[in-house]
């Protein structure tokens, strides 16, 4: 058995198997002394999943399942109709915990970002906390394909998955085995996302799927022509870009300035940032990305390349508050986190 579950086994098998035989194939996997409080956890574990397993006729368990490079194991993960579910318990437990939800959300949220085979999954994070009261049940989704962590207890887990396959119903199967198996995949950071962008890739083909990249590509599609159409009117425009962090707003900005960094073009950009390692690391980044992937230029003129379209908003900033006041020569300005892009009193008292 891969040492990734401690426990691996159909739903159908793990239906018909007794407690104490799954505890004894968990337990000899651990290399510590277990004392009595964690296997009559697992047997309570196993009853209330038995329980509420009943209905479905496919799926797979896993017990102690390992979250990639967290070093920390999950309760119990099992799959079903396309639907990864996540298991968080807390047997004996009356309340539902900040930091219990947040654990259990931290390993959905792992799977999500660093198993390959996660990555265009629904997943869904639910901390059981047996003793406590049922409340009510939300299914949002968020942005990367992650439900919200969701609450419930020995009594009402079962109503739960099945609301959720109501709500949710995957065209989708998962081979668990080869699912258990997928390997450690980060999706793209904004360092290769930028650098992709940067070598004229389309944002559609390096965006995490699971950050839905056609709509990152219909907002960048759409700036674009109010970028153009604001050229011919010789209009000012401003097009404000939000979302729940991870959404992909900084993708979208650096997308708009990739395509414009021609100094010589009449929608020449610029991007700045007031997060200044970011800036820095970005910069270093493409450049030497740059000077990988074409002999005819040096480090030095990489980096001076990128250092045109990619500033520090403070820098910029203040090279425009001087009394010889004269307008930058950037006719798009990308502000990623504007909320820095403050105002002239409060830039006056800042100053």
């Amino acid at each position: 058995m891969s040492s990734r579950a401690y426990y691996s086994v159909s739903v159908k098998d793990f239906l018909n198997t007794s407690s104490d035989e799954i505890i004894g194939i968990i337990t000899s996997h651990h290399s510590q002394d277990l004392v009595h409080l964690q296997t009559n956890a697992w047997g309570k574990q196993i009853e209330i999943l038995q329980a509420s397993l009943q209905a479905l006729q496919t799926g797979h368990v896993f017990f102690e399942m390992l979250i990639p490079r967290m070093g920390k194991r999950a309760d119990v993960v099992f799959i079903a109709d396309g639907i990864i579910f996540v298991l968080e318990f807390k047997v004996g437990e009356t309340k539902y915990k900040a930091q219990d939800l947040r654990q259990t959300e931290g390993y959905a949220m792992n799977l999500s970002c660093f198993h390959e085979a996660s990555h265009e999954q629904l997943i869904c994070p639910i901390l059981v906390a047996t003793n406590a009261r049922e409340e009510i049940l939300d299914l949002k989704k968020q942005n990367i394909g992650v439900l919200h962590p969701i609450k419930a207890n020995a009594n009402n887990l079962a109503k739960i998955v099945g609301e959720i396959f109501e709500t949710y119903n995957s065209q989708k199967t998962i081979d668990p085995i080869a699912w258990l198996n997928g390997r450690y995949k980060p999706t793209p950071t904004i360092i290769e996302a930028a650098q992709a962008l940067y070598a004229k890739h389309d944002v559609s083909d390096i965006a995490r799927s699971d950050a839905e990249a056609v709509n990152l590509a219909e907002t960048v599609g759409r700036i674009n022509e109010i970028i153009h159409q604001s050229r011919i009117q010789k209009q000012k425009s401003i097009c404000f870009v939000t979302g729940v962090p991870g959404a992909g707003k900084t993708l979208v900005g650096l997308n708009i300035a990739t395509m414009h960094n021609n100094t010589k073009d009449e929608e020449h950009a610029v991007f700045l940032s007031g997060n200044g390692p970011l800036v820095d690391v970005l910069r270093e980044a493409l450049a030497r990305d740059s000077e990988a992937r074409s002999s005819s230029i040096s480090i030095t003129d990489a980096r001076r390349e990128t250092s045109s379209f990619i500033q520090n908003i403070h820098r910029f900033r203040d090279e425009y508050l001087t009394d010889s006041y004269r307008p930058p020569i950037d006719k798009i300005v990308i502000f990623d986190e504007a909320q820095r892009a403050w105002d002239v009193e409060k830039t006056s008292k800042f100053m």
